[in-house]
């Protein structure tokens, strides 16, 4: 196939080539037939040399045109490579787009799972700390009506408590009470903020259980079960308060366990009640107990010397409960220049309770010595301070407890009940002469009968009389004593 262009070039070179060949045979046509001239030889062989070059030319021209068209097809397959290159990348641009579409869609996929995991997360750790996590509490309030002095008849938010346990694993665990006491707190009322216990628990191989922290010291029937549903009567006993100074709380390093049958043991390496902090111009060692007046619990408590604990119980009989316990402290706290730096003191407590056919039997007995206090007595006594409260040497006190549920229907119990109580928290003073101050206080003698009604497991409503031999006014501005007196109350534990 040649290009239109050159046709016309080889039909003119052509008709040149024809035209000279007519030019040269006319005249030798016409004229007389003679020997040719040695021209027309040169002209024929300058035709044959056009020919020839015509036909170089015709040859260099289909040559031209094979290459023109061989190069037009390359450039034609060329440009087709050059659309299916084009095609290729815009498929594979879309393909990109997709990508991107489904990465995208991918990452917003593996954002919500994590979002997913991570409130799972959460929750889980919630439900967790929900299972493992116990939230208490108590609190009682009580109306006292002095049958003797009306005029001091009061209503009081004794205390309001906030209890939280938390167990890390199957053998950790951590306990904490937080209480108020009186309703209000500050410097100028009676109040008081607190925190009452705040220990740890860990439970070894051999089933023995060691604490570290602020808690209860195991003695009496009441310091370790305080709450107003486990003891009769709107206010504790005043064995339990004045001669055990419930709740008695300090700090220290302690272990529990269980011997079998029934029998269980506790000791402790404690902080110990602080001497120096009597007060011998107050009446508080002798009106709360001399306990009440040096407790530490847990604030700034002097710990250069420190006490020990130890109890025993039993409740191998189902209803019955025996127990007692020793506790040893250097309450002197062997501080130089002071003159009871040697006092030790020694508490003895036991106890029983016996339930069984709605009856319910209590009785306790406790007995504390305070060592070595003749010396800080006679500087008291010689001091400045007009009829000192002196350092008992003795104290002692003890009750009898009986109830019986007369009435249960559905969530209601009604027990009435009675108690007996005997104290003296300055029943001696050693070797001190009665001359300087070392008389014995009479023996408190104190009734109770009263009755509760409890409803369902948490709540009790509580009524009791209390007569008392000694004290029958109350004191007004401590309410520690509460006389002869009416009294009304309600509590719960939970």
């Amino acid at each position: 196939m040649t290009d239109s262009r050159l046709h016309p070039l080889a039909g003119a070179l052509a008709s040149a080539g024809l035209a000279c060949a007519l030019l040269a045979s006319g005249p030798a046509a016409a004229a007389p037939k003679k020997p040719a001239p040695a021209s027309l030889t040169d002209l024929e062989k300058k035709i044959d040399a056009l020919m020839a070059q015509n036909k170089a030319l015709a040859d260099k021209v289909e040559k031209l045109e094979a290459a023109q068209a061989q190069q037009q097809q390359q450039a034609t397959q060329q440009a087709q490579v050059v659309q299916q290159q084009a095609t290729q990348i815009q498929a594979q641009a879309q393909a990109v787009q997709q990508d991107q579409a489904q990465v995208k869609e991918w990452g917003q996929a593996v954002q919500q799972t994590q979002q997913a995991v991570a409130a799972n997360t959460q929750a889980t750790q919630r439900a967790g700390w929900a299972a493992n996590t116990t939230v208490g509490g108590y609190g009682e309030i009580g109306y006292t009506r002095p049958t003797k002095a009306v005029a001091d008849s009061n209503t009081d938010v004794q205390r309001a408590v906030i209890a939280l346990q938390h167990r890390f694993d199957d053998r950790t665990r951590f306990v904490g009470e937080w209480e108020w006491e009186h309703a209000i707190t500050s410097s100028d009322d009676s109040g008081e903020s607190e925190v009452e216990q705040l220990w740890v628990e860990r439970e070894f191989d051999n089933g023995v259980k060691g604490r570290a922290g602020l808690f209860l010291m195991p003695v009496g029937l009441i310091n370790q079960t305080h709450e107003p549903t486990a003891y009769y009567g709107v206010y504790r006993p005043d064995v339990d308060t004045k001669i055990i100074p419930s709740t008695w709380r300090e700090v220290g390093l302690g272990a529990s366990g269980d011997i079998g049958n029934g029998l269980n043991w506790d000791v402790a390496l404690t902080t110990a009640p602080n001497l120096t902090h009597w007060d011998p111009g107050s009446t508080e060692g002798r009106e709360r107990g001399p306990l009440q007046a040096i407790h530490g619990e847990g604030q700034f408590a002097t710990s250069r010397t420190f006490g020990g604990v130890a109890a025993l119980n039993w409740r191998g009989v189902p209803g019955l409960w025996l127990g007692g316990s020793v506790t040893y402290d250097n309450i002197g706290q062997s501080q130089p220049g002071f003159a009871g730096n040697g006092a030790k003191l020694l508490l003895l407590d036991a106890h029983a309770r016996y339930q069984f056919a709605g009856w319910d039997f209590a009785a306790e007995a406790v007995r504390g010595t305070i060592s070595n206090t003749e010396a800080l007595n006679a500087s008291y006594v010689a001091s400045a301070v007009e009829d000192p409260t002196l350092v008992p040497h003795l104290f002692w006190g003890g009750y009898g407890q009986v109830a019986y549920q007369l009435f249960k229907q559905g969530d209601y119990t009604l027990t009435p009940f009675a108690r007996y109580e005997i104290l003296n928290t300055a029943a001696g003073f050693g070797t001190l002469p009665s001359t300087i101050g070392g008389v014995k206080q009479p023996d408190e003698h104190i009734l109770t009968v009263g009755a509760s009604l409890f409803i369902g497991e948490g709540v009790v409503l509580k009524a009791d009389y209390r007569d008392y031999r000694q004290h029958k006014l109350p004191d007004p501005d401590e309410h520690f004593t509460l006389g002869n007196s009416l009294n009304l109350g309600v509590g719960f534990a939970f």
